[in-house]
């Protein structure tokens, strides 16, 4: 659910995604973890920097499983190969909210689509650009954030997102109806979370992270704050799954899908808080896919 506490620093300038992929400073002063109230604004200026540290480290550590062009929905493996939750994208203009270095887009590419990368971090669209030049499978891609999304109103036959923006956003109503906006209609939308059963559990991949230590309802976001500064450093938003059948219903989407994957028999590979341990018992992740009926 959330990134390991660990000693970080704010790049002193902000990252140019188009430059050259250059090795940063990762180490600095210590956060703590706290639940509070945070708003967008917060949210945006504390996950934009965070994601520009730790993308190295994420691409490094996770790039292998993703692969350069793959598609995988979350840590339990599923791919949109498996899943064809999109349908068939041949043809179709795509975006992807919360992109990183865009490899999903850079699948959807390889099966004829016009797919588009949006993330929030510039070192990610780094990454993305240094895969570009590795596969020759070119995704363009903007710097951007998912509440306020820099296109037309109905450009786009499928939005999706795994495991990207939504999570990091504090105004995801506003998101989703910009969503909304962007797609044509009849449009596809789906996009991948945490599961929210998780929210009550800590964020263990041993034993002790299936013990329920918090209301499954308490949509209070999980904070990391930098103990020298006191400037918030990354936030992490939870809603139920009420809530997103609400939000996206009131945004005009009819959801056709609700995956929760079950754990592969012979996948033993640990992520964060996803593991064997604890995805033999419960859910991790949660995919949804649903229509735009009307605005």
């Amino acid at each position: 659910m959330n990134q390991a506490l660990s000693p970080v620093v704010r790049p002193e300038a902000p990252i140019d995604p188009f430059g050259a992929i250059e090795t940063i400073d990762t180490t600095g002063p210590v956060v703590r973890a706290e639940r509070r109230s945070v708003s967008e604004a917060d949210s945006r200026r504390a996950n934009g920097p965070d994601w520009d540290r730790y993308a190295d480290e994420y691409q490094a550590t996770h790039g292998p499983f993703l692969g350069e062009a793959g598609f995988v929905w979350g840590p339990e493996g599923l791919t949109e190969a498996d899943l064809g939750i999109l349908g068939d994208v041949s043809g179709k203009d795509v975006l992807e909210l919360g992109s990183g270095a865009c490899q999903c887009s850079r699948w959807v590419n390889t099966r004829g689509g016009r797919a588009i990368g949006m993330d929030l971090s510039g070192r990610q669209l780094q990454h993305s650009r240094r895969l570009d030049e590795q596969t020759g499978v070119v995704v363009p891609a903007v710097q951007a954030t998912a509440t306020d999304l820099p296109f037309a109103a109905d450009s786009f036959d499928v939005v999706f997102c795994s495991f990207g923006a939504l999570q990091f956003v504090s105004d995801i109503a506003h998101a989703v109806a910009e969503t909304a906006r962007v797609l044509r209609p009849g449009g596809r939308f789906a996009f991948s979370i945490t599961h929210p059963t998780r929210w009550m559990f800590p964020d263990d991949p041993g034993p002790e992270g299936l013990i329920a230590a918090q209301s499954y309802w308490d949509r209070t976001p999980y904070v990391e704050v930098d103990d020298e500064t006191g400037e918030v450093s990354y936030v992490e938003h939870h809603r139920t799954l009420g809530d997103w059948v609400a939000i996206l219903a009131g945004a005009g989407f009819r959801i056709t899908d609700l995956v929760e994957p079950e754990w592969p028999e012979d996948h033993e590979r640990i992520w964060g808080g996803w593991s064997r341990t604890r995805g033999l018992l419960t859910p991790g992740t949660a995919i949804f896919g649903a229509d735009l009926t009307n605005r």
